[in-house]
């Protein structure tokens, strides 16, 4: 097959050779399609980690727990210190995001279970109240 190519105002004329032909429907390679049929399973959820026992007597409004898992960037309180509803307690950082854990009320701090740099799981205790 003979074809002109114009290029920069000059035209050249060139031979081309087909190699396939561009007429017919291409099949594809691989193998034939076998559709499998879908099934469901059900995935076990894992239960939060087991507060230890001594934690277990205290009153549950008495305890702040890690809303993520991920590492402690920075500690606001002691024990012994006033704090107010929605003071911040600490930073947590998990998946490069930074989170705020904050009071849920007003009161004294009684323990601090974490220090900066350590790591935390969801639901683990991080601060008790008086």
């Amino acid at each position: 097959m003979k074809l002109q190519i114009a290029i920069d105002g000059k035209t050249f004329e060139v031979e081309v050779e087909v190699l396939e032909d561009d007429t017919l429907p291409r099949q594809p390679i691989y193998g034939q399609y076998q559709p499998v049929p879908a099934t469901v399973q059900s995935i076990p959820v894992a239960s939060a980690p087991k507060a230890p026992a001594a934690v277990e007597n205290a009153s549950e409004a008495k305890l702040c727990r890690s809303p993520v898992t991920g590492v402690v960037i920075k500690v606001n309180v002691a024990p012994g210190q006033q704090i107010q509803a929605n003071d911040l307690l600490m930073v947590l950082e998990a998946m490069k995001m930074e989170t705020n854990v904050t009071a849920p009320g007003a009161g004294k701090v009684k323990n601090v279970r974490v220090e900066q740099g350590g790591s935390v799981k969801v639901g683990q205790v991080v601060v008790e109240f008086e």
